[in-house]
């Protein structure tokens, strides 16, 4: 598996897993050694052999970030913040639109769904 950085494309790392399920999916933290990565893209690649496409190579498209301490795993999913919250993003990407940057504790429009 290739570790690819987001918009670039620059191989940052190569690694083996033993069962296509251990492929981290879209929006999940992996932590690779001291470094870790937010997961934005998997991209699968075949190659046509004896008459059948084979899974040869599994690309993820990650950005260089350590996983925010209020991440939160809502809904079978990653969010930043407080999900109850009707302003969230509910996203591993964006807090919300009001303070972006957070934490949901210090803002002035904090209000339930």
């Amino acid at each position: 598996m290739d570790l690819r950085q987001a918009g670039t494309e620059r191989l940052l790392e190569r690694f083996e897993v033993a069962h296509l399920g251990e492929v981290p999916q879209p929006g999940r933290w992996i932590e690779r050694g001291e470094r870790s990565f937010l997961v934005l893209q998997c991209l699968h690649r075949y190659q046509l052999r004896n008459g059948r496409y084979e899974l040869t190579e599994v690309a993820l498209q990650v950005k260089p970030q350590r996983q925010p301490a209020d991440a939160t795993w809502w809904n079978n999913h990653w969010v930043i913040g407080d999900p109850s919250c009707r302003f969230n993003a509910r996203s591993p990407l964006l807090r919300c639109a009001v303070l972006p940057e957070g934490p949901c504790e210090r803002c002035l429009h904090r209000a339930s769904a």
